[in-house]
């Protein structure tokens, strides 16, 4: 089984914020195959459905961001699923608003989800999705990535989100290789 773990903060104040793509992920894949993400358990909202002739688990965890790893770990443990069949999906400040990013492993780097994360779950060879979200000019980091998004970067997060859920489904059906030769090389601001 595949577990898909979308990172970002419970609640409605905090739905249509940057460092919500994760969520924004799940819910897109939920919606696509009809997946009701809704159980309460392991910290977090899950459900269960077919991907591409695969079954899947979704998975929200309801920590906040910064304990993500509490409720991945739980999902792992349980399922002892294998670390390839685990994928993490977050927004990231390092890449282009837009841009989408497969990798097969890595560090955490400054994103406090994803150390969360690496830290509980005590590898960090997984595959992630990482969403651009940009970096703020002006404003602090913590009102950025939970603040208010103008209407026209809402419009770029939202079809950021939807190409990382077409990535999210290459992995499914081909593996992390081919998904990431399709998506990671198509997705330049230029383009």
């Amino acid at each position: 089984m595949y577990i898909i773990a979308g990172l970002g903060n419970p609640g409605a104040k905090y739905d249509k914020t940057r460092h919500n793509m994760g969520f924004h992920v799940i819910d897109i894949l939920a919606e696509r195959y009809g997946i009701s993400v809704n159980k309460s358990q392991f910290k977090a909202l899950t459900g269960q459905g077919i991907i591409r002739g695969k079954k899947v688990l979704l998975v929200k965890p309801q920590t906040f961001m910064n304990l993500s790893g509490q409720s991945i770990s739980q999902v792992m443990n349980f399922y002892k699923a294998d670390h390839q069949d685990l994928m993490v999906v977050y927004d990231d400040l390092d890449l282009p608003l837009g841009n989408i990013r497969l990798r097969k492993s890595g560090g955490p780097g400054t994103h406090n989800g994803m150390r969360s994360v690496v830290g509980e779950l005590g590898y960090k060879d997984f595959p992630r999705l990482r969403l651009g979200i940009g970096a703020p000019e002006k404003s602090s980091m913590v009102n950025f990535v939970i603040g208010k998004v103008p209407k026209e970067e809402q419009i770029q997060l939202n079809q950021a989100a939807s190409l990382g859920a077409d990535a999210v489904e290459d992995y499914i059906e081909s593996g992390i290789d081919l998904a990431m030769n399709r998506n990671n090389t198509k997705r330049d601001k230029s383009e």
